[in-house]
């Protein structure tokens, strides 16, 4: 049986502080794209991980998230077994695009089906990363570490994923924010319109994405021919970087624009895609 296991995009991203741990506490706003790897998962004599597709050489085979999810689930007694787990890559690696916490998250629900309780999240949390809850819902809205509430609010539109094969690492990308921000008025929780819903994102912003530009140009180049498609709502970069996207009135102007993107940079991995 293959196993989906989705990417998200951050629609905002707000850095609030550094907390004691090191990690940084955000407010985001995410959803699930249709983009995913496939995983195969089989029992075994020993824990085998074997990545395939495009991006499988940018990932270590013996220490990845995919290894730890499995050593992690047999410390807690949660299985029991060995398993050998053969994974397609199609999401980019080191993109914000969170395809190593989506493996986690898509390999603990196919153990523990309807099991996964608060004590249990809290444990991955900790263990596997701070996104770990943002894969739970289709649509979520984090107001502050390890408080996530799913919402209503998502995006129909065409989504074009430009992913400039910068290798960003998060930690090294969060270490670097200089300046906190306060906790908006959690209006996201609301249900509003998709008209309403996008000028509220619009306004709002990714605090990571001038760090990121600022190191790397070529991010701040491709979000600039992003929005300047025609039929582009608007553009950002998700998470930590360096993939970028790009919000589209239709799929026919999302069309056009892939076909202008890749004209213009025919080395960067680009896809079109929606929500969910």
């Amino acid at each position: 049986m293959i196993i989906k296991s989705y990417s998200k995009i951050n629609l905002t991203l707000k850095v609030l502080k550094k907390l004691k741990n090191g990690l940084h506490d955000i407010e985001t706003n995410s959803v699930l794209i249709n983009l995913f790897d496939e995983l195969n998962i089989k029992k075994s004599q020993k824990d085998i991980i074997i990545f395939k597709g495009k991006f499988k050489n940018k990932i270590n085979s013996k220490k990845n998230t995919v290894i730890d999810t499995l050593k992690i689930l047999r410390n807690l007694k949660l299985i029991n077994n060995f398993y050998k787990v053969v994974i397609k890559k199609n999401i980019p690696v080191y993109s914000g695009l969170g395809g190593g916490t989506g493996n986690a998250v898509s390999i603990i629900q196919h153990f523990l089906k309807n099991k996964l309780h608060e004590k249990s999240i809290k444990n991955f949390e900790q263990k596997i990363g701070s996104d770990f809850r943002l894969f739970l819902n289709k649509c979520a809205f984090q107001k502050k570490l390890g408080e996530v509430f799913s919402t209503k609010n998502n995006i129909s539109s065409s989504i074009i994923i430009v992913y400039p094969n910068i290798n960003c690492k998060t930690k090294s990308i969060y270490k670097m924010v200089k300046k906190f921000r306060a906790p908006s008025r959690s209006h996201y929780l609301k249900k509003v319109n998709e008209i309403k819903f996008i000028a509220s994102v619009k306004r709002d912003q990714n605090d990571l994405q001038k760090i990121v530009e600022k190191k790397y140009p070529k991010v701040s180049r491709l979000i600039k021919l992003l929005d300047k498609q025609k039929g582009c709502t608007f553009s950002r970069m998700t998470g930590s970087g360096s993939a970028c996207y790009g919000v589209f009135k239709s799929k026919k102007t999302a069309k056009l624009a892939f076909i202008n993107l890749k004209r213009k940079y025919p080395n960067y991995w680009c896809v079109i895609t929606k929500t969910i």
